[in-house]
């Protein structure tokens, strides 16, 4: 009885560390991609509602249905004096979210008469939260996290965008 108790625990201690090994062999692979770099496509003038000229920024755009689901997704840094500008077709209620976006950004919804409707601050990043506009909106504007406060963008601010392709 001895020794089939000393067997099957050898055995079972053989088992045990083969087990282990094989787990040890097995590497998660990891994909290395390239960092997507900034492109300026355009300039948005964010505006008072007294008419001056708040800030300048330099924006990539986001015009097709691809560009509008990744947006700033997978960016590593975004610069203060940059941004992405969403263009829609249309006016309706927008709702954004975080996924995979891995900086805090400040959401600025803009309607089509390009005045100020809402603005979602220091959204988190990688949060799948649903972020809605408070009302309908054509345009969005997304920066970093913070900045909208820092600027002062408020209620009767607008933007102009110029198209430097």
């Amino acid at each position: 009885m001895k020794r089939n108790i000393l067997g099957f625990a050898g055995l079972s201690l053989f088992l045990s560390l083969s087990f282990s090994s094989c787990e040890d062999d097995k590497k998660e692979e990891i994909i290395e991609t390239d960092p997507i770099n900034f492109t300026k496509e355009g300039e948005v003038y964010i505006i008072k509602a007294s008419g001056d000229t708040l800030r300048k920024l330099d924006v990539e755009l986001a015009e097709t249905d691809y560009e509008h689901q990744t947006g700033l997704m997978y960016r590593e840094s975004l610069e203060n004096d940059q941004g992405m500008l969403f263009i829609y077709d249309s006016e309706r209620v927008r709702s954004f979210y975080m996924k995979n976006t891995y900086i805090p950004l400040d959401i600025i919804y803009y309607g089509t008469d390009s005045t100020l409707v809402s603005i979602q601050k220091n959204a988190t990043p990688r949060d799948e939260t649903s972020l809605p506009s408070e009302g309908p909106t054509q345009f969005v504007l997304e920066i970093n996290g913070g900045l909208s406060d820092q600027w002062g963008i408020e209620d009767g601010d607008r933007f102009s965008f110029q198209n430097i392709n």
